[in-house]
């Protein structure tokens, strides 16, 4: 785990590399980036759970068939 005294010194370091004009852009770079992967993974959730349910419903139409 990180400490108090290494995430200041980290933070020290990106400030020295990129300048304090750089790094608003870089987390506005950043934060969009995460938001198009999680974005990425609901699309993928909803294809999969509707893949589901269209599979159960060709599973459960062949037995109301039968049934009738």
């Amino acid at each position: 785990m990180l400490g108090t005294q290494e995430i200041i010194i980290i933070a020290l370091i990106i400030l020295l590399l990129f300048g304090g004009k750089k790094i608003p852009e870089l987390m506005k770079g950043l934060g969009k980036g995460v938001k198009s992967f999680k974005d990425g993974m609901n699309g993928i959730e909803n294809n999969l759970s509707s893949d589901k349910t269209s599979a159960d419903n060709k599973e459960q139409s062949p037995n109301q068939e039968n049934e009738k």
